[in-house]
């Protein structure tokens, strides 16, 4: 394995993989915090060289974390198919991005080929792909998963309903998720970030949300994002709960943060099989973000790419319904400006496709971060253009409770007509005959966007 390349006449040499696929990795300023960087255009650009030079299997056997120090490593590696693994072990990592490019790829060759990588392998091939590159490849990958109705189709395009209230008030939050439906938005997930995370508050709002799809026999999936374990509880309690929540990390101290183990994780699986109100199979739900670890000084030393990549990697062991990215939440630190943003989520996004998972993206910044609406804007069209799965709705993009901005209710349907897309079928039929859209012609009626259609 070489570690060193000549670049204009200049010798760069690198210490390990590792430290090739931080320096091969595009500006981040999570990365530069971290001392990690590239100090120079021309250092990355080597660092890519010698990236696309490695083979498969000399990135697949260094992970960026020992396998016998960390859970994540140890899902990651134990769960690769190795007979796929075999066929592709000795590619150049150049031959992977080609093969992932070429034009006779199928679905089916992309979710066949997911099973035999791991997530360095992923982050890596990544590092080597254009914009446009991660948007091509990910949209050759097709994943769907099923809870209550089935995400990812083809065609199809789905939000998130994200009602946040700075109280957790009743009436507030049914206010939002009146006008989303409204707008169409919900067909992924109906679920809400509560203030109060008590057991007692969990199941008042897993109850509102389960009686108000009901009555208005919306077809779609609920949850209350609180801590894993409170979920848990308030299922077993007898509360209604489609999906169970949780932010992971990347490694397992970046999950010790969260509060959060892997058999924790695997308990909440078999209890949603048991207990949940979903039809299934999928019954869990994960976010992610680039620099979580970092912040929480859990990324050993790996840039916060193949750290997100990771997440990918444990998530897929529990088939989740939906896995998004809050691309943009954690603040400049991490990534600087619009620019590294949107690099940022179509990294996520590709990442997510290849390893296999159901993903979607939150496309959000915070107010002290150098980027606006039309660039969030911008980021969801390129996401949609690349087959997300779903991003976020939320009253005005403004989430007054987190306190930060992403995409909002009006955004669904604009960007479905922009690229010919419907919503999940189930929750196409409903917006139909609730009289939101004309059948066929997918037109706006005059009751698309009017909340008071549930007050009769």
């Amino acid at each position: 394995m070489k570690l060193k390349t000549n670049l204009l006449g200049k010798a760069y040499a690198f210490r390990d993989v590792k430290d090739v696929l931080a320096k091969a990795n595009e500006l981040k300023s999570g990365d530069q915090l971290a001392g990690i960087a590239a100090e120079s255009a021309q250092e990355r650009v080597a660092a890519k060289v010698v990236l696309a030079n490695m083979l498969v299997c000399d990135v697949r056997n260094n992970p960026v974390v020992p396998y016998e120090d960390d859970e994540v490593t140890r899902i990651i590696q134990d769960d690769v198919n190795e007979r796929i693994y075999d066929e592709i072990k000795n590619w150049t990592m150049a031959e992977l991005r080609e093969y992932i490019l070429d034009d006779a790829r199928t679905a089916a060759d992309m979710q066949r080929l997911s099973r035999g990588l791991t997530s360095e392998v992923v982050a890596g091939v990544c590092k080597l792909m254009s914009n446009l590159d991660l948007m091509l490849g990910a949209k050759k990958a097709v994943v769907t998963a099923h809870c209550n109705t089935t995400v990812g189709l083809p065609g199809t395009f789905a939000t998130r309903l994200q009602p946040n209230h700075p109280t957790d008030d009743p009436d507030g939050i049914l206010a939002s998720v009146m006008e989303g439906f409204a707008y169409g938005c919900g067909d992924a997930v109906l679920g809400l970030n509560p203030v109060d995370d008590s057991l007692a508050s969990v199941d008042r709002i897993l109850r509102m949300f389960h009686d108000f799809r009901n009555k208005w026999s919306i077809p779609t999936q609920i949850c209350v994002l609180a801590h894993v374990t409170t979920q848990m509880e308030a299922v077993e309690k007898g509360a209604p709960s489609d999906l169970i929540f949780q932010s992971i990390a990347g490694s397992q101290l970046g999950n010790e943060a969260f509060g959060v183990t892997a058999q924790m994780l695997q308990d909440a699986k078999d209890l949603m099989a048991s207990k949940g109100t979903s039809t299934g199979p999928n019954v869990m739900y994960f976010e992610t973000g680039q620099g979580s670890e970092l912040s929480s000084n859990a990324h050993h030393g790996a840039d916060q790419v193949v750290m997100e990549a990771r997440c990918y990697g444990l998530a897929k062991r529990f088939s989740p319904f939906l896995v998004n990215t809050v691309v943009g939440f954690i603040g400049p630190e991490y990534l600087y400006d619009s620019k590294q943003v949107t690099r940022a989520g179509l990294e996520d996004h590709f990442m997510g496709k290849l390893t296999g998972i159901s993903m979607g993206c939150d496309a959000c910044y915070t107010n002290h971060i150098k980027a606006d609406q039309n660039d969030i804007e911008n980021l969801a069209a390129l996401l949609v253009a690349a087959g997300c799965n779903y991003v976020m709705g939320i009253p005005h993009g403004d989430d007054i409770m987190l306190m930060y901005q992403c995409t909002g209710y009006h955004e669904a349907e604009s960007l479905r007509q922009l690229y010919g897309k419907t919503a999940i079928p189930e929750f196409e039929d409903w917006m139909v005959a609730t009289g939101l859209i004309e059948a066929g012609t997918r037109k706006l009626t005059k009751r698309f966007g009017d909340a008071s259609i549930f007050l009769s």
